[in-house]
């Protein structure tokens, strides 16, 4: 991959995430024993890296997953909770100040954001999963629940709003008025996370695609993220207007040209390449786009 000309950022200073580049992927693993509580460390560390990978240009894909084999986030600590305030704070008009905005960069930014969770994640930790872009559970082990209804609380960041627009109101319902656990192949087939899979093709899956994703030009992922984002957040008639637009800009784009270029100089255009499958299940599956490696060298 090209890095010449790229900014390179620093990920010194982080306690409770370790983080290791590798091939434009960033992969964090959550540390905050004994449970992986999340906490004001944890969000201010959030926050840190939103920040510092959106500006990083060695860096295409986040990938989270978790030190402890059995917690990927259990929940926001109550412990921070029973000690706010008798009376609630007036309703604010903006997201300044509030955990709405981390959530929001993770959503938003021009980087693709993947969760592995290989345990339990339930309420502050499920929701700030939410706002990344893809979520994948291990079949067997992985847990997802808003749990918060069982102290009479309820989900506060985002939960409420952001599943309801992702699987329909009655399943919605269900989730956050239950408050009990769904594990990863009901929420799989609920459309709360992308996939189960099972323990021996999880990391297999999401690591290829990571690595995939991270092969194709730094701007048109960005532009692809950002037409897909106006399908959910626009009028209909105004998405599509927004995806004309940005299918122009990323047709214009001198690395597009390029790539399709090469891609018709090797016959990619052809029944042979076409009828090749990749389904990122397998060890040595061949990527249809390695013929691209030479531009980013």
């Amino acid at each position: 991959m090209n890095t010449k000309g790229e900014k390179k950022m620093s990920y010194d200073g982080f306690k409770l995430f370790k983080v290791r580049i590798d091939r434009g992927v960033a992969f964090v693993t959550i540390d905050n024993p004994p449970m992986n509580l999340l906490n004001m460390q944890m969000i201010m560390e959030f926050a840190m890296l939103a920040n510092t990978v959106k500006n990083d240009d060695n860096v295409r894909v986040i990938v989270f997953d978790s030190a402890d084999p059995d917690f990927f986030i259990a929940h926001f600590d109550v412990k921070g909770l029973v000690v706010m305030p008798d009376e609630a704070a007036p309703k604010k008009t903006s997201l300044e100040g509030t955990g709405h905005m981390i959530n929001e960069l993770y959503r938003t930014m021009p980087k693709v954001s993947i969760a592995k969770v290989e345990g339990i994640v339930r309420g502050g930790g499920f929701e700030v999963i939410q706002s990344f872009d893809m979520i994948f559970g291990e079949k067997g082990k992985a847990i997802f629940a808003q749990p918060e209804i069982g102290v009479g609380i309820i989900p506060g960041g985002g939960g409420t709003i952001r599943i309801p627009r992702e699987i329909g109101r009655r399943r919605a319902m269900e989730v956050v008025l239950g408050g009990h656990d769904f594990p990863a192949e009901t929420a799989e087939l609920y459309g709360l996370i992308n996939r189960a899979l099972p323990p021996d093709k999880l990391t297999l899956y999401v690591e290829n695609l990571a690595y995939r994703i991270a092969t194709f030009p730094l701007e048109s992922i960005a532009l692809a993220k950002k037409s897909v984002l106006a399908g959910v957040d626009l009028p209909l008639e105004e998405a599509l207007l927004e995806e004309q637009y940005l299918f122009g800009q990323s047709v214009a784009l001198p690395a597009s040209k390029a790539r399709m270029n090469m891609f018709l100089n090797a016959e990619g255009q052809s029944r042979e390449t076409e009828a090749t499958s990749n389904t990122l299940l397998e060890e040595q599956e061949e990527n249809p786009f390695s013929i691209f490696e030479e531009l980013e060298d």
